[in-house]
């Protein structure tokens, strides 16, 4: 794959993640966050391999990636249920490593700036924000997989996240619901799955949409 921007109804601006979503386009208005420091996460399970700087799935980098501390110094976007944001790889990136893209969002109690996500988590990639969304502060969380290494156990995950502010939305109610750490198990088929035996179906992780 080598597209480089995620479509999504309605949502906003990058807190962290080897290749990173450190972009974002909102009616036309392009706007940026750098981070300093960014890395795929890995499983845990084979102490052979490179676990880079202590993160893994089932840690707590697995839900913003590292930095994530830092989420107050970020902007929060104000957005209508429905509306149309690009989320866009940082210059020169591409999505080189096979594998699927996801995107999870979890509602802050209060302010979103102070919240890590500690609370519940629901997908809705590749079906968009709902319209009928509640209103309130979200952490947005944009992932892709990296599976090129999944038969060995060690898929990649290049997570970075995002905060908005949801208005002019619904009464509906998300669902199913997961927290993270916990949605990613070493021993889910996703992470033991081989892209080299052969056509079949990618078994996704997390919750359905």
């Amino acid at each position: 794959m080598k597209f480089n921007t995620i479509v999504l109804s309605a949502v906003a601006q990058v807190a962290s993640a080897y290749h990173l979503f450190d972009t974002n386009l909102f009616q036309y208005v392009r706007e940026s966050t750098r981070v300093t420091k960014y890395n795929p996460i890995k499983s845990s399970s084979n102490p052979a391999v490179d676990i880079r700087d202590g993160s893994t799935a089932d840690g707590p980098d697995i839900v913003c990636n590292q930095g994530a501390q830092k989420a107050g110094k970020t902007q929060v976007m104000t957005v209508n249920a429905g509306e149309e944001i690009r989320l866009k790889l940082a210059v020169g990136a591409k999505f080189q490593r096979p594998g699927p893209a996801l995107v999870y969002m979890s509602k802050a109690p209060g302010s979103v700036i102070s919240y890590y996500g500690s609370g519940d988590w629901f997908k809705i990639f590749q079906e968009g924000i709902p319209k009928d969304t509640p209103n309130g502060e979200y952490v947005v969380r944009v992932e892709h997989i990296g599976v090129h290494r999944s038969h060995v156990n060690q898929p990649e995950h290049y997570v970075s996240c995002m905060q908005v502010k949801i208005q002019n939305g619904g009464s509906g109610t998300p669902s199913p619901m997961v927290k993270l750490p916990g949605a990613y198990k070493v021993t889910d088929p996703y992470a033991n799955f081989s892209i080299y035996n052969g056509k079949k179906d990618f078994p996704f992780p997390g919750p359905a949409v």
